[in-house]
């Protein structure tokens, strides 16, 4: 195949799952994609793999869209023998890998352990001559964690030695399996445990694939912990991708192999429209020095490929949330949602890049007292929740019961109803798929479970099932509905004309009723998410509750904010440097165009844009603002009874989209988030589309500054506030486009001015000067105008400006 028809059927495929993988996820955002090198070989180490197939198309998408990039994936032999993953995967020139594991067969009889040499294996009724060699694996029970030792030496039908001990040179697993053959010697009365034979499986020809692969300047992607799960941390690495890189080094001493990681962060990922993060590290270069001891063979080989493994695990860490446990991640994100200010919205990129840093202080800080108290205090919080039946986001707007209160339940009932409606006719008509789906999801969730050593739940094939049973059933039940429709036309004697309109018009009617009952579908679960705050605050004697555990949270949010400032700085050298702009709205993709390959976002002047682009995702916030005008956006005149402005925030306000990860799609740059230690923006050689400057309010970074000096008054003359990476720049006054490029704002939506924002890189020092009693628009036109200006002469980052531009 030419390269040019080989790019078309790989774009033409990922396409197809592009527009699957944007029906089942609510939100895809990248990070990072400016690090993705344009040229050059490039192998893409991508973890942690918790979602099986789907992983896979999320990070090609991303590559392809970002850098015109078309990795090879490697995927697992036994996966590539599906019929529809490896048709899709031979497309898209997949590299397959046989995996030893795979092709696991139960030995005979049981073993154990020679009481003197741990690397000689005692059988009892084996045949290891006939069913062992060398190179082949022993395997042991999931009980003993499913190690492994390699086989140096058959020597009888009941005696063997392999390479080393069960578990490596620590001699764990080797205590571990002595006991457990005492223990089934007294309860069952059996000698020994049984046991798998691993075959040996030579992998020159995969080997050979990669490095042509990589000679010819292609890129290729790789999963390294070697199979999906559902662990909050990463499984250890395989070795293979090192011995990748340096293996096509070795063989072409003119090639420059550089290794990107991905980080994939999902947001419930098993679940129907969900959220994910597809998060690019810094490339890394591979050094030479290895390449030479790789060259060497032998152990140098192999201490070569074990420090490069050091370096790529190393750089996942970093675009990673890795948590030891379940229990610990829960922890971290409800520190994380305590810590977010009322009405400050995070983008998806946001979140994931605080959750990294919550668990990096946690794991450092765990075992300080304060740090107990603090994590004992939280989860009493989340159990006094989830007694009341409410979610963390929902603790500040659950008010005292008025008329508005119980206007606004009303309404959103009636609201409920309607989406309801609207949404009944897709429900019922694809009844069949969503309940086969889930039921089968779940017996293939079990049968991976039973089969797996490292699975906790098997969530991580839970997504892939349901898209493929759904992505084969949905066209046959809507054949089946053609049929009936055809007949019915055909029993009521309906004109010719009609009969054979009457199955084509189906088969394109239904996928539409399908969607709209999704997006319907889903406005009405977001108001019915909304209807319980407001339910318990109509109840009599539970106010005392709402203003109990309102209070505690607010205790809760000031002790954790005192708590990272006092620890931060011991765990950050600069953590008193840098401060962060949090933009309160979220940041659209790095790059693309609207429509299926990217998303849209609203920054609140198109108002009832979703972070789509539909209206529909979220209607009450739309509505809310118009007829109700009890959320910000009233004391703007933006609804049809707001009346005079406000001065106040509103004390009821519309529910985000979701229930746990929902941080909201629109909003204003308003809030400064303070206190933890900022991204770093890259050179300016290095910006992108995707890497541009957020807003803030300028009184807020006043005040911000001045509370800044009053506790750490020698630090006023700091260095410049930085932006996070992922954030984008909007003009003030236009409409954010995921090309980066201003818009007018659209006709339809209400004509008023936004107030004008700062630009990025504004130096502390410069905010703590402005005069208090200048007007807002002067102080923010002269701080931009100093930027533009201290941008063209590159003036030292010494936080002064020029005597004349004071």
């Amino acid at each position: 195949m030419a390269p040019s028809q080989s790019a078309l059927t790989y774009d033409t495929v990922l396409w197809f799952w592009r527009v699957v993988v944007n029906i089942f996820f609510r939100e895809i955002r990248p990070r990072g994609a400016w690090n993705i090198p344009k040229e050059g070989p490039i192998i893409f180490v991508a973890a942690p793999h918790s979602n099986q197939f789907l992983d896979p198309v999320l990070l090609a998408s991303e590559a392809l869209r970002e850098a015109k990039r078309r990795p090879a994936f490697l995927i697992a032999a036994k996966s590539e023998k599906r019929k529809v993953i490896g048709a899709f995967s031979r497309l898209m020139g997949s590299i397959p890998v046989a995996r030893a594991a795979d092709s696991a067969k139960p030995g005979s009889g049981r073993i154990a352990l020679s009481p003197d040499d741990p690397c000689l294996v005692i059988g009892y009724g084996t045949k290891f001559t006939t069913e062992l060699a060398p190179k082949k694996q022993i395997m042991l029970p999931k009980s003993l964690g499913s190690s492994v030792a390699e086989v140096v030496e058959v020597i009888s039908d009941t005696q063997a030695r392999v390479k080393k001990e069960f578990g490596g040179e620590s001699g764990k697993t080797t205590s571990k399996l002595r006991d457990r053959v005492q223990e089934v010697k007294n309860s069952e009365g059996k000698d020994g445990v049984e046991y798998r034979v691993l075959p040996f499986i030579d992998q020159g020809e995969m080997y050979g694939a990669v490095y042509k692969r990589l000679t010819e300047g292609g890129s290729i992607a790789i999963f390294p912990e070697g199979g999906s799960h559902d662990r909050t941390d990463l499984l250890p690495l395989k070795a293979g991708v090192a011995i990748m890189a340096l293996g096509a080094m070795a063989v072409n001493p003119g090639l420059r192999v550089r290794i990107v990681p991905v980080g994939l962060s999902y947001f419930h990922a098993h679940k129907f429209r969900s959220r994910a993060v597809v998060e690019f590290g810094s490339p890394l270069d591979v050094p030479p020095e290895l390449v030479e001891m790789f060259q060497m063979g032998g152990p140098n080989k192999r201490e070569a490929s074990g420090k490069l493994l050091d370096l790529i695990y190393d750089g996942l860490k970093t675009v990673t949330v890795r948590a030891p446990d379940y229990d610990t991640l829960m922890l971290i994100q409800a520190g994380r949602r305590l810590y977010k200010p009322p009405g400050q919205h995070l983008t998806l990129g946001q979140v994931v890049e605080l959750n990294k840093r919550f668990i990096e202080g946690y794991l450092h800080f765990q075992n300080e007292p304060r740090i107990q108290s603090l994590k004992a205090d939280v989860l009493k919080y989340n159990r006094a929740l989830r007694d009341l039946g409410l979610k963390d986001h929902q603790v500040p707007r659950a008010s005292r019961a008025t008329w508005k209160t119980l206007g606004l339940l009303i309404y959103r009932i009636g609201l409920l109803i309607v989406w309801s409606t609207f949404a009944l006719p897709g429900v019922v008509l694809g009844g069949p798929v969503f309940i086969t789906a889930k039921l089968m999801s779940r017996k293939k969730q079990a049968e991976a479970l039973a089969a797996s050593d490292v699975k906790v739940a098997a969530r991580d094939v839970v997504a892939t099932w349901k898209v493929l049973i759904s992505l084969g059933l949905a066209p046959v039940l809507y054949m089946f509905y053609a049929f009936l429709a055809t007949v019915i036309a055909y029993k009521a004697g309906a004109p010719t004309k009609w009969k054979i309109l009457t199955p084509i018009s189906t088969m394109i009617a239904l996928p539409i009723i399908a969607y709209s009952a999704l997006k319907f579908g889903e406005a009405g679960v977001d108001v019915l998410k909304s209807l319980r705050p407001l339910v318990i605050a109509l109840f009599p004697g539970q106010q005392v509750q709402l203003d109990k555990i309102r209070k505690e949270r607010e205790r809760l949010s000031n002790e954790l904010s005192d708590v990272i400032n006092e620890y931060g700085p011991k765990l950050y050298e600069d953590f008193d440097e840098w401060r962060i702009l949090m933009p309160s709205s979220s940041a659209p993709p790095s790059s693309g165009k609207p429509g299926i390959w990217s998303r849209k976002s609203g920054t609140g002047s198109r108002g009832g844009v979703d972070g789509q682009g539909h209206l529909l995702t979220h209607p009450i916030t739309w509505l809310d603002e118009r007829i109700w005008g009890w959320t910000r956006s009233a004391r703007r005149g933006t609804n049809v009874w707001a009346g005079p402005k406000s001065t106040e925030a509103s004390r009821m306000q519309s529910p985000n989209a979701s229930d746990e990860e929902s941080e909201g799609e629109t909003g204003d740059y308003d809030d400064v988030l303070g206190s933890i230690p900022g991204y770093v923006s890259p050179s300016n050689r290095l910006r992108s589309r995707s890497l541009a400057n957020s807003y803030a309010d300028l009184q807020q970074l006043k005040r911000s500054t001045e509370q800044r000096k009053h506790l750490h008054p020698e630090d006023h003359h700091l260095a410049p506030i930085r932006v996070p990476a992922d954030s984008t720049s909007v003009s003030p006054t236009s409409t954010a486009h995921p090309d980066g490029d201003a818009q007018p704002p659209s006709p339809s939506s209400p004509r008023r001015e936004r107030r004008n924002s700062l630009e990025g890189n504004v130096y502390v020092g410069r905010l703590a000067r402005l005069d208090p009693e200048e007007p807002f628009k002067e102080c923010t036109e002269d701080i931009n105008r100093e930027t533009q200006i201290r941008r063209r002469q590159t003036l030292p980052p010494n936080g002064q400006v020029p005597p004349n531009l004071e």
